[in-house]
């Protein structure tokens, strides 16, 4: 970066735009977490994914067996190697070999884990919890069952409303899920959603968490940066 940089108007205005979409950003992620707290969740934003690492270590004790839903967004901050590294036990049904009576198997066990990780397809700015599942263990195993479910969500999940979370989920996420997982569907070919009706659809079971359940600990995680689909 040169003197003549550091004194252009316009490097100084993209530093701005910068600094004015980081304040937008972190305006809409305070709402959110402010929302969640008020229905009953247990809500925290932070900054980066090392950070919300570290929160979720602190969450879970060294002895507890984890579950991990179908979730991108687990993998992609590193924490289920962190587990596996501390010693935790992990019920992860995207192991590599596993034939489908373990998947379903481990799937089963989500629900009755110490600690269930995932993440949720979209969060209103009101703090409701919206997803959208195929088999729908990831759903049921975030609101009953386990001893806590920890949800971790990027910016890029936060949604207006549940009429807005419901497209995101059906015209951006799921398009991009069986792309990238290689399923045969409509979506996955021309990205746009036509609610096929597909032996193989991963729309099947849409759950709105308007309230923490009765007899559930969820604690909510909003990250300041885009994860997941």
């Amino acid at each position: 970066m040169s003197t003549n940089d550091i004194d252009n108007p316009y490097f100084t205005r993209l530093k701005n735009m910068e600094k004015s979409k980081k304040w937008l950003l972190d305006q809409q992620a305070t709402r959110v977490v402010d929302a969640l707290n008020k229905n009953a969740f247990t809500a925290k934003y932070v900054d980066n994914i090392q950070t919300v690492c570290d929160e979720i270590l602190a969450l879970i004790p060294e002895n507890a067996n984890v579950g991990v839903g179908g979730s991108m967004t687990m993998r992609q901050i590193g924490i289920l190697d962190k587990l596996k590294k501390r010693g935790n036990e992990i019920f992860d049904h995207w192991q590599p070999d596993l034939s489908p009576e373990q998947v379903l198997q481990i799937r089963k066990s989500h629900l009755t884990c110490d600690v269930f990780l995932t993440s949720t397809n979209a969060v209103t700015l009101d703090g409701v919890l919206v997803n959208i599942d195929g088999a729908g263990n990831r759903a049921a195993s975030m609101m009953f069952g386990p001893g806590k479910a920890i949800v971790v969500a990027g910016i890029n999940k936060i949604t207006n409303d549940v009429t807005s979370a419901i497209k995101r989920i059906k015209e951006i996420a799921t398009p991009l899920v069986v792309k990238d997982l290689g399923i045969d569907l409509p979506c996955a070919t021309t990205g746009f959603c036509v609610e096929c009706n597909s032996i193989m659809r991963a729309c099947r079971a849409t759950v709105i968490l308007e309230r923490k359940p009765f007899f559930s600990d969820i604690n909510v995680f909003l990250v300041g940066e885009n994860l997941g689909f």
